[in-house]
């Protein structure tokens, strides 16, 4: 970055209502796959996911979730949304 740059976001943030909790997706980047799900648990069962019902923590949420073991990325995600549903996050 050169001096004449300013320290700004590449994009600009809104004045809106903050969101509680972290995108699934977030999560989901910080482990390695496959993996199974006590080490899901173990890693990350304590963190605060958006869901379109509210933050839940993602150890509530891998409690109603019938899988022990996610290959990939994609598998984790799709069944932490079949329990979480799909839809706008609200704000707080």
């Amino acid at each position: 970055m050169s001096d004449d740059e300013e320290d700004e976001p590449a994009v600009e943030l809104g004045d809106g209502q903050d969101v509680a909790g972290v995108p699934i997706t977030q999560v989901s980047a910080r482990l390695m796959w496959g993996i199974e799900k006590s080490d899901v648990r173990r890693r990350e069962g304590d963190t605060t996911i958006r869901t379109p019902d509210g933050p839940r923590e993602l150890g509530d949420v891998l409690d109603e979730i019938d899988r022990t073991y996610f290959d990939q990325r994609q598998t984790f995600e799709s069944a932490v949304r079949d329990v979480i549903g799909h839809g706008p996050v609200p704000t707080e």
